[in-house]
């Protein structure tokens, strides 16, 4: 056996995610759907030492105990960048955004209670395979993986969250853009660049990037996050053994919430983008270590109720964004690249959502108002009304009971 030290581990991990940014960077298919580099770099040394281990009788073992830690560094960066003020930009699209997805978050969790209870499996496996994954993507997966495993005692749950979550990733990306060209047809719509071309706002991805943070903005973004940390956990011990028990990354979420918006009233101001850096590195190298221990063994007994689990959840995300979502939002142009950014988070992350919307108005013509509601509802909104969904339905004694 090869047991690597907490800084070998640490090494072994940076190396994985280099790997996977090479790999991401230059193979096609993973660029176009975001495939996360720590997905693609962590799977990839799965297999080698799932080969090492069965065919060379070697295997190799980690030490991952910083991984809470850094998980809790990423919820916390999320609460530290939430901005409440965004929320009165976005206007009546963004109230009946949030209007369609509270009852897609349920349904959808319903989907997958219906499709383990056809599937003679846990009800908790239902709701990994529901909004904890395809709404919460790596990050929540892995937390509430982590506690089922804990307290409910479900094996190879971890497998079955970071592989719905990363098929989720393409699968989000796959049904987007195919959805919004067909409301565009059915409905005879048109952006500003299919008649012929016009001005108008620059798409996101088109704005001048603005200086770098400095060294002075991370450290006082990452001494905000350890706070988030340290006071989050105290909040967490104090309810601990409350009747509904909530996981401790809301408590970290919610306490960055609190300093990000109330500290400019006591002179605090976080540089938004190293917050950002902090927590994508915290998020990378959780990830990266959660893939490197992967048991793909337990993923291949996984693979058929998991696949047919999410065929039924695409087609139900792509008929209610086209159904519902689309109705909602006025029947209009940035509905419908606001219906193929629904169905980017719906079945996999903020950020496939924002890559539906830009490969879609780089070919039709800018959508203004979808690249300010889609952003602040992926950003946070969508966590925090997940976690109470989930919490309400776990709660429950025929699914979790906890």
């Amino acid at each position: 056996m090869i047991s690597l030290s907490p800084v070998q581990s640490l090494l072994a991990c940076c190396l994985v995610l280099v790997v996977g940014r090479v790999l991401t960077s230059q193979i096609g298919v993973l660029r176009r759907y975001s495939i996360p580099d720590p997905i693609v770099g962590g799977l990839l040394f799965a297999i080698l030492a799932y080969a090492l281990a069965n065919w060379g009788g070697v295997s190799v073992s980690l030490e991952t105990s910083i991984r809470p830690t850094l998980l809790l560094l990423f919820f916390g960066c999320i609460g530290l960048t939430a901005n409440l003020k965004l929320l009165a930009k976005g206007g009546p699209r963004l109230i009946a955004f949030l209007l369609a997805l509270v009852p897609f978050l349920i349904m959808q969790n319903a989907v997958g209670l219906g499709m383990a209870w056809l599937l003679d499996m846990h009800p908790l496996m239902g709701l990994l395979g529901g909004t904890i994954t395809l709404v919460g993507g790596h990050g929540t997966g892995a937390a509430y993986a982590t506690r089922f495993a804990d307290f409910n005692n479900i094996q190879d749950v971890m497998a079955l969250a970071m592989t719905s979550a990363t098929l989720g990733l393409v699968l989000g990306g796959v049904v987007g853009g195919p959805v919004a060209e067909w409301l565009m047809r059915r409905h005879k719509l048109r952006g500003s660049l299919d008649p012929q071309a016009s001005a108008g706002p620059a798409p996101l991805d088109m704005v001048e990037p603005a200086a770098p943070p400095t060294a002075g903005s991370f450290i006082v973004s990452m001494t905000a996050a350890f706070v988030c940390l340290v006071v989050g956990g105290y909040l967490a011990m104090l309810v601990e053994g409350a009747p509904v028990s909530l996981p401790n990354f809301l408590w970290c979420l919610a306490t960055g919430v609190l300093i990000r918006n109330g500290g400019a009233r006591l002179g605090l101001k976080l540089d938004d983008r190293a917050t950002e850096i902090i927590g994508t590195i915290s998020l990378s190298l959780f990830l990266g270590m959660t893939m490197m221990t992967l048991d793909l063994s337990s993923v291949a007994r996984l693979a058929g109720p998991l696949a047919l689990m999410l065929i039924v959840q695409t087609l139900f995300c792509a008929l209610y964004a086209a159904w519902v979502v689309f109705r909602l939002l006025k029947s209009d142009y940035e509905a419908a690249i606001m219906s193929a950014a629904f169905c980017g988070f719906g079945l996999g992350a903020t950020a496939t959502a924002i890559a539906n919307m830009q490969a879609l108005t780089r070919r039709h013509g800018p959508a203004p108002e979808a690249f300010i509601v889609v952003p602040v509802t992926g950003a946070f909104l969508v966590d925090i009304l997940n976690v109470i969904v989930l919490t309400s339905l776990i709660s429950l004694p025929f699914v979790g009971g906890m």
